[in-house]
């Protein structure tokens, strides 16, 4: 299926691994035209090298912290001179320590603030004049399927991933008239690092091993797996896509089943 993104000129950010990185690829795989951004430069190369091999497009990769402000200006600058332009926008970024209510202070709160949400509005606010210019345009934020169903000892996740979806709505009403999408797509429990490090700091925190915790989860999942990143991948890039054209202002989960909520 065509998707309609070649020729897109797009940004996935966090995508030197995960999710991330698999959103980048699927997006690279429809045709556009992509910058990439992570901390590490390293492996942010390896992820471009990869994607470049993989599907032969554009592919330009910039070494960026989305905790900075002035890192988030520079890089959609940035964007638009290596593409000339952006249509694409899909904003992802790390996940907040796990936790309870009780474990965290003001500066944690900040820092999840910081990095979940005010780079999101960040990237939104740089990335919307070029679309304005464009004609048109689209926007995928990365959350977690917690802004449905709240996920024990995840609070900050909990809390701030929630205002992600607040901000896309309200962005997907005002912005829609002039052709700008946003919608927001809700991984649930997925087969990356991040993961891995959930599994075994809850597993410290219940006394129990990593593989009781991981059946734990796999059991409230009723396709009974965790995803893969190219599972989440695939709803981000047909969001993101022309193929999308008439869906804006949606929250959509990734999850297997696990959200047993109606919407």
């Amino acid at each position: 299926m065509d998707l309609g993104l070649k020729g897109k000129r797009a940004l996935v950010t966090a995508s030197s691994m995960g999710i991330g990185r698999a959103c980048a690829l699927e997006v690279s795989r429809g045709g556009a035209d992509l910058v990439i951004c992570a901390r590490g430069r390293e492996a942010l190369e390896a992820a471009r090298d990869m994607i470049s091999a993989e599907t032969d497009g554009k592919v330009v990769a910039v070494t960026a912290d989305l905790s900075s402000g002035k890192d988030v200006a520079a890089l959609v600058e940035r964007v638009a001179a290596e593409l000339g332009g952006l249509d694409v926008l899909v904003s992802n970024a790390g996940g907040p320590p796990s936790g309870q209510f009780m474990d965290f202070d003001d500066e944690a709160w900040a820092k999840a603030v910081t990095l979940n949400l005010m780079s999101v509005v960040r990237l939104m606010r740089a990335a919307v004049p070029h679309m304005r210019k464009a004609g048109s345009g689209s926007i995928v934020n990365l959350a977690s399927v917690s802004v449905k169903e709240p996920l024990k000892g995840l609070v900050l996740s909990n809390a701030v991933r929630a205002g992600v979806v607040g901000l896309s709505k309200t962005a997907a009403s005002e912005l829609g008239p002039e052709g700008i999408r946003v919608n927001v797509v809700c991984p649930g429990f997925t087969a990356t690092d991040r993961m891995k490090e959930l599994i075994s700091a809850r597993a410290a925190r219940e006394n129990k091993s990593e593989k009781e915790i991981s059946e734990g989860y796999y059991s409230s999942v009723p396709l009974g797996s965790f995803a893969e990143p190219a599972d989440i991948a695939r709803m981000v890039a047909f969001l993101a896509s022309d193929a999308a054209k008439y869906v804006t202002g949606v929250t959509v989960q990734v999850d297997g089943g696990f959200v047993k909520g109606l919407l």
